[in-house]
């Protein structure tokens, strides 16, 4: 994500509506003339994505989860007039082989 040029806000952010993986200031949508993004970032680890794939672990329920954890983030912060955006980073780690990543922004 840093390497995207994403600032990390929050690791493993937790409230009364629940948790997000990661939180981070995306300040490169500034130069396309808008404001900066806040992206709430949902992290979808698996050993084999030979049946499933990880980011389809992202359900109905699991977005709606997300989305009110954002929205109390963004309530208990002075976030302005940031834009918001949530990603999916969906991993997949196989035995023996280099991690495969995959960034899906604006998953939701």
């Amino acid at each position: 994500m840093r390497r995207k040029g994403l600032k990390i806000l929050a690791r493993n952010y937790r409230c009364p509506s629940g948790e997000v993986d990661i939180i981070a200031l995306d300040k490169s949508t500034r130069r396309d003339g808008r404001t900066e993004t806040i992206v709430f970032v949902e992290v979808k680890t698996r050993s084999s994505d030979r049946y499933v794939a990880p980011a389809s672990a992202v359900n109905g329920r699991k977005r709606r989860q997300i989305s009110r954890a954002a929205g109390y983030y963004l309530a208990s912060h002075d976030t302005g007039d940031y834009a918001t955006r949530f990603d999916i980073v969906a991993v997949v780690i196989r035995e023996g082989e280099k991690p495969q990543i995959e960034h899906i922004p604006d998953a939701f």
